[in-house]
Parts: structure tokens; C-alpha cells; sequence
């Protein structure tokens, strides 16, 4: 009896592991087609022929540490007709002194010191709301403190949009990791981007698709305008990409270009923050629908994390029979397609060393753990914390974007 039971076990798992195989071979085919046939910001046909005025929007909230690098590079743009509105949101460090001082030495630079939040607003969508009260360009280009440029990012991303026509044009840039477990967590995090926010699907103009890189996005003044500002999605998580996704569905020419060697954005500071991000992920989720969540969970759960498990299983308890046999080479392949996809990620976008995905399958249960913990946080009335900030479980929200 016990072995017909352990049989049972072992071909349900065979199954789910073939799924999961099949899964991560339409994942890898995505992450190929995206890293190798998505345009870059530099190579295109260069139209434009005036330089309408830019407003560089940079919300910034305690980051001293790498604001002054950002303001640097940006300061230094080869691009002639722009302006810098630096909004220091209620930080508690020197941020705001840092950006008082760029200011007195760079006309470009205008200190903005943003208001109280309202009730409602996520932190950084009402520093960004604050920073186009002030913005005087036809053209905005919304970016993060934690950011640094080459000098002619800005001329290339205007000529860029002006060239082919576009409303918006966002660029994906290189993600720098500080920390050993943001190095490791982030390939397997990030391996899904390819499959539903990839530059494929937001360019073919036949899917609606949208999505914008919070670390480098331009929109031209009167479509952000139209599609309704920061104050549309006043209380989104990933509000840069619920923009994005508003603005594709909204009809407007956006497309979305790689430049890693030319942007390079700080993914998270610490350990801890990465942990945050992922719990914040799923909260939200979990209040719009608890078995969509729970679903996001236990599929997040088997293809980042169970074969690797089950491998270990059917080599310990194998006996040669055909259960064993099948489950032990479904699980082989299910593990063989986790460091495959781990190592390209690493590889081709994030530019880090392979070693880190030696850790896939520790990187996978971060994020298995991380999402578990959001759902569990979801039926709590305590608050979240990101950036230095604590908001309510019920003033997250998302719309318009899912995990």
C-alpha cells in the first residue's frame, strides 16, 4: 500500500515538474528574444532638428548617499534647453542640503521642497506631482536620485522621440546590486519581466502593453497631461508603470529601449529593502483578490523553488523503478532550466557574475518567502515600510498593474 502511495506522489510531482519545465523553456525563449531584438536608445535614425525644453523631475527621499552623483551627471548633460526640478521629499537626512547647494552652483538645478503628503498618495507619486507644478518644458523626463548618466542620455532620448514619432520612450537601465542577496534574488525576480513587461510586447503596437522604467522615462508635457499625471495613480506601488501601462492603453506612440551602457540605477540599498519590495508586491494583491494572490504564491513557489527539493527527494529515496526514474529526470531538466534562465539574466541584463547564480535556488526561496510574507501581512492593519515611510496596508493600491 505504501508503495502505490509513494508511486501516486511521485507521478503527480512528475507532472507538476513537466509543467514547470515547460514553463521555463517559454521563459527562457522570451528573456532570448528580448535581450537580442530589443532597439537600443542610441542606434536609430536621427530626424530632429529643434530642442524643445526638458524638465528633468527627480523625486528624492534620504538619499544622500547617492544624490550628489545623480545631480552630477545630470548637471553635465551635452543636451542645451533643460532644466533639473529636485524635489526633497520630507527626507530626514541631508538630502535637501545636498540639493540646496547643486543649486547654487548649477542654474539648471531648481530646489523644490515638496509639501506635506496628502492622505491617499504614495510618497514618490506626490514629490513627482509636486516637481511638475514647477516644470516648465514641453518635454518631461522623470527619473530616480539613485541614477547616474552619460552625458548624452538626454539628447538621445529627445532626438530618439522626436525622430520616430513617439509620445513616450522609457529606457531600460544597467540595475546595480550593492548587497550578496540582492545579487543573487534579483536574476530569479526579474526573470518574469521578460515574459510580461518585455520591450517586445510594449513596442508591437497589436497588444496593449505598457510600461515604464521608473529609473529614465520622457513623456511629452501634454500627454501626461491627458492621461491624468502623478494623480491618477496617486496611490500605485509601481506607479511608473502603471503609467506606462495607462499610456499605451490610452492609444499614445510609446516605446521602450535598452541602455545599460548608458543609465545605470541602484535596484535596492540593502538586504532589507529588497525584502520590503517583494512584501509590497503582493500586499496590495492580496486586497484586490486573496485567491489571485494565493495563486501568484504556489506558482511562484513551483517554478522558482520545488525542483530543487524534489530533486534532492528522488536521488535520496530512488529506487529503480519507473515513479523514481521519471520523476528523477523531470526534476533534472526542472533544475537545469532554473540556473540556465539564473545565468542568462545575470549574464545578459542585470551584468553581474554567474557565481551569483550558482545561489538560484536561494535566490528563489527569497522570493518564494518574500511573497508568502506580504500575503501574510495583508490581513494585518500594521503598516509597510518603504523609503523611510510607513504607510497602511489599505492606502497600497494597484490597479493597474499585477504581479
Amino acid at each position: 500500500m505504501a508503495d502505490i502511495f509513494i508511486d501516486v506522489f511521485n507521478f503527480i510531482f512528475t507532472v507538476i515538474l513537466v509543467g514547470v519545465f515547460l514553463a521555463w523553456l517559454s521563459l527562457l525563449s522570451s528573456m532570448y528574444q528580448s535581450f537580442t531584438k530589443t532597439p537600443f536608445l542610441d542606434i536609430f535614425e536621427n530626424k530632429s532638428t529643434t530642442t524643445p525644453k526638458v524638465s528633468v523631475i527627480l523625486p528624492a527621499r534620504n538619499e544622500e548617499e547617492f544624490i550628489s552623483k545623480c545631480l552630477e551627471t545630470l548637471g553635465s548633460q551635452d543636451y542645451e534647453n533643460f532644466e533639473i526640478i529636485a524635489i526633497d521629499d520630507s527626507s530626514e537626512d541631508k538630502t535637501g542640503e545636498i540639493i540646496e547647494k547643486f543649486s547654487k552652483e548649477n542654474s539648471k538645478i531648481i530646489h523644490v521642497s515638496a509639501k506635506e503628503k496628502p492622505e491617499k498618495w504614495m510618497g514618490k507619486n506626490w514629490a513627482c506631482m509636486e516637481g511638475f507644478r514647477k516644470a516648465t518644458g514641453e518635454i518631461l523626463l522623470f527619473t530616480d536620485a539613485d541614477t547616474k548618466f552619460k552625458k548624452n542620455v538626454i539628447t538621445l532620448a529627445v532626438s530618439h522621440l522626436q525622430s520616430e514619432n513617439l509620445d513616450a520612450l522609457t529606457v531600460i537601465p544597467r540595475l546595480r546590486c550593492i548587497d550578496t542577496i540582492t545579487k543573487i534574488t534579483l536574476p530569479m525576480l526579474s526573470t518574469f519581466l521578460h515574459s510580461r513587461y518585455s520591450a517586445l510586447n510594449v513596442n508591437n503596437p497589436k497588444k496593449k502593453v505598457g510600461y515604464f522604467f521608473g529609473s529614465f522615462f520622457v513623456i511629452k508635457r501634454k500627454v501626461y497631461e491627458e492621461i491624468g499625471t502623478h494623480e491618477k495613480v496617486k496611490q500605485e506601488i509601481i506607479e511608473d508603470g502603471a503609467l506606462g501601462k495607462i499610456t499605451k492603453e490610452s492609444g499614445y506612440a510609446l516605446k521602450m529601449v535598452r541602455g545599460e551602457h548608458l543609465i545605470e540605477a541602484l535596484y535596492s540599498r540593502s538586504a532589507k529593502e529588497m525584502w520590503n519590495g517583494l512584501k509590497r508586491l503582493m500586499v496590495p494583491l492580496y486586497h484586490q483578490s486573496s485567491s489571485t494572490a494565493v495563486g501568484v504564491f504556489f506558482a511562484v513557489l513551483f517554478i522558482l523553488f520545488m525542483p530543487i527539493p524534489l530533486l534532492g527527494y528522488s536521488i535520496i529515496a530512488f529506487e529503480p523503478n519507473i515513479s523514481f526514474t521519471t520523476l528523477l529526470i523531470s526534476a533534472i531538466i526542472s533544475t537545469i532550466t532554473i540556473f540556465s534562465a539564473s545565468i542568462m539574466e545575470a549574464k545578459m541584463g542585470l551584468n553581474i557574475s554567474i557565481i551569483n547564480s550558482t545561489c538560484a535556488p536561494i535566490g528563489g526561496i527569497i522570493v518564494v518567502l518574500g511573497f508568502l510574507s506580504g500575503i501574510l501581512h495583508a490581513n494585518k492593519s500594521s503598516a509597510v515600510s518603504w523609503r523611510g515611510r510607513k504607510y497602511s496596508v489599505k492606502e497600497f493600491s494597484q490597479n493597474y498593474l499585477k504581479v
